[in-house]
């Protein structure tokens, strides 16, 4: 059966007036699993277990702040699935972090994994602050007290749970949570190193796990546009070069996004932000808008720019005409008041949940193609994956194979040349090995790429969205791994 776009099941309910009348999060989630799982020929009871959080924690522990008063801290951390371990998901850090959001993105965060073929169950972790109100030396504190419950309860170890930066933490943070685990719990365990990922590079982090998630939106956005007879099917024309892209956010995701789309030779034309939006339909330098971003934390006031927009209707620039629209900040981005207005031809999902089930189906009505976040920012885990794998060899990518890669190039050369073959115009750069990055660019590329297909696959033999067909081909290896592995000791 051709893969339509067909609209998701949800239109027979009244008409929704405003965001706050959207399904939660974690309600956004289980909502597309129930629609995916129709699709299947799961047991009831099995599909039950998968939807399940298997353990939660939350902890509350008091710090002494710089100014001498105490504060009462409360974290969280759930592990959502145990069909593989160790679980794997990100540390947040945000004032609107509770329970139910790290229950959802852990959730989000399995079948991430399985969509990818990352072979880690989900977990995700938070702690309700705002980072920008203390002081580093206090952030220590909690992020250092924050590892010890988390270890003490079972929910840190390079087996059981690892952790990796999100929103509001980085790789700092994630330094200072393996050097708690290292000196006191790791110094007999030779794979301690591993507790956590998104490390500095000085620490046992991996090159190109900085720029992974941005990365993977690109790599999989550039490689759907390949595939001629599934653009031909939504009226767009192949190739990423030459597109317009708008990106929303722009953090790390977006940032990187952008980077990479246009090293692709696709045109970014606006970048959105909470406290003000640029456009520019000749394209924005974005390396020059983010040393402006840096420096001033705005992009209001980049010289050369067309259109500003202030904080109060900054995000109406995702309303702009484009061929590709990135929302890569928060939740809930797109939705019932908006989706309507939406004129890009794709949308290509960086954040957690930035779509609605509800404006889903707005979009797919008006021919926009919707790549999910579950496949689209999986190149984050993907990455972090590959620095597990590196800490538990403890060897760095390519130090092994780099030399014998470029003296066997030199001497294939060579052999030319002996042969009359005039080989001066080849460049240096085409003798070298493979460095770390090299290679983490390229198992990153395949992970994505790989991904794409199959959910392009599934799509096309179910008639289904390309997030239903995301969930089925999750829901279908996680199922499969439960069937052979058994349910019970």
């Amino acid at each position: 059966m051709p893969f339509e776009n067909p609209p998701l099941p949800v239109s027979n309910k009244k008409p929704l007036d405003s965001i706050e009348e959207e399904p939660r999060f974690l309600d956004m989630v289980k909502m597309n699993f129930d629609n995916a799982s129709k699709h299947t020929d799961m047991d009831a009871g099995l599909l039950e277990q998968i939807v399940t959080c298997n353990s939660v924690l939350r902890v509350s522990f008091p710090i002494r702040r710089d100014d001498g008063k105490i504060e009462v801290i409360r974290g969280y951390r759930a592990q959502h699935s145990h069909h593989c371990t160790p679980t794997k998901g990100g540390i947040r850090y945000a004032e609107a972090v509770d329970l139910q959001e790290v229950e959802a993105l852990a959730s989000l965060m399995t079948f991430k994994c399985a969509v990818v073929d990352v072979p880690f169950g989900g977990a995700k972790g938070g702690i309700s602050i705002d980072p920008k109100k203390y002081s580093v030396h206090e952030l220590e504190k909690i992020t250092r007290r924050y590892a010890v419950e988390l270890k003490k309860h079972g929910f840190l170890g390079p087996a059981v749970d690892v952790p990796a930066p999100d929103v509001g933490t980085g790789a700092r943070e994630m330094a200072w949570i393996k050097d708690t685990y290292l000196h006191l719990y790791g110094m007999e365990d030779p794979f301690a190193e591993g507790c956590v990922t998104g490390k500095p590079k000085g620490h046992g982090g991996i090159d190109g796990r900085t720029e992974a998630t941005g990365l993977g939106v690109a790599y999989a956005t550039r490689h759907f546009l390949t595939k001629e007879d599934v653009c031909h099917k939504h009226n767009i024309v192949p190739g990423v070069a030459g597109k317009t892209v708008i990106v929303q956010g722009f953090g790390n995701v977006g940032y990187y996004a952008a980077k990479f789309f246009q090293e692709f030779g696709a045109k970014v034309v606006g970048i959105v932000e909470y406290n003000g939006s640029v456009y520019n339909s000749s394209g924005l330098d974005v390396e020059a808008l983010k040393k402006h971003h840096l420096e001033n934390h705005s992009l209001l006031g980049f010289p050369g720019v067309e259109r500003e927009v202030d904080a109060a209707s900054a995000a109406s620039l995702m309303e702009e005409e484009c061929d590709i629209l990135v929302p890569a900040a928060l939740e809930r981005a797109i939705n019932v008041t908006n989706a309507g207005r939406i004129k890009a031809k794709i949308i290509a999902e960086g954040a957690n949940g930035p779509t609605t089930p509800r404006a889903e189906e707005t979009l797919i009505a008006n021919g926009t193609v919707v790549l999910p976040d579950m496949l689209m920012n999986a190149g984050g885990v993907s990455a972090s994956y590959f620095e597990w794998l590196k800490n538990l060899q403890h060897v760095r990518f390519g130090r092994l194979n780099r030399r014998w890669e470029e003296s066997t190039k030199r001497g294939f050369l060579e052999g030319l040349q002996a042969a009359g073959v005039d080989v001066s115009h080849v460049k240096h750069e085409m003798t070298d090995g493979a460095s770390e990055k090299d290679i983490v660019y390229s198992g990153l590329e395949d992970t994505m790429c790989t991904g794409v297909d199959e959910t392009l696959a599934t799509a096309q033999a179910k008639g289904v969205s390309y997030r239903v067909a995301a969930f089925i081909n999750s829901l279908t290896k996680i199922g499969q791994n439960y069937n052979v592995a058994g349910l019970t000791i």
